[in-house]
């Protein structure tokens, strides 16, 4: 289970995610939706060996599972850490590749620890904080522009959402599991 997450706070599906609210107070409801989709990602990951999270979707893909917990680390630091806080902090992954890069030395148990590390700090970051708070986008082609929480929540369910649909697809391919 993820940081801050417990039964109380959310009501269950049977296959244990966090069910989003349908109904209440907007952050409230953008955090459960952010909550489901990192729940799907980790589930998505569920009883697979070191061997499975690298395999790719299909040629010439080179996504794998692995590669998309290091990636969604990634985006949880830059967008809490660096973009919402202001923080000075470097790649998690050295890999120029946005975390999809492989490393030998590293398996599944490893990244899904810095994954719910980054998670864990981004909600720390977040905690109290208005969804009209702003921070700065630090590079790429938005750099300089000012976004507020809200926005960063909004796109982390839209990033995390795209990244579970491919997930689906890799998972379908080790082993055949299907599902939301």
């Amino acid at each position: 289970m993820l940081p801050g997450m417990t039964t109380d706070t959310y009501q269950t599906l049977p296959d244990g995610r966090p069910l989003p609210l349908m109904t209440g107070a907007e952050r409230p409801m953008l955090e459960s939706w952010l909550a489901f989709h990192r729940a799907t990602l980790e589930s998505k990951c569920a009883g697979l060996d070191d061997g499975q999270v690298r395999l790719a979707s299909t040629a010439p893909s080179e996504l794998t599972l692995l590669g998309l917990v290091q990636h969604l680390a990634e985006v949880e630091r830059n967008w809490f850490q660096a973009v919402f806080a202001g923080l000075d902090v470097p790649t998690l992954y050295e890999d120029g590749a946005g975390g999809y890069a492989l490393d030998p030395e590293r398996g599944l148990d490893e990244a899904l620890a810095d994954w719910r590390r980054e998670v864990g700090r981004g909600q720390e970051l977040s905690a109290g904080r208005s969804l009209d708070d702003l921070g700065r986008i630090v590079d790429g082609p938005m750099a300089g522009l000012e976004v507020s929480l809200r926005w960063i929540l909004v796109h982390l369910i839209e990033e995390y959402a795209r990244h579970n649909g491919h997930a689906d697809i890799v998972r379908e391919r080790i082993d055949g599991v299907t599902g939301a």
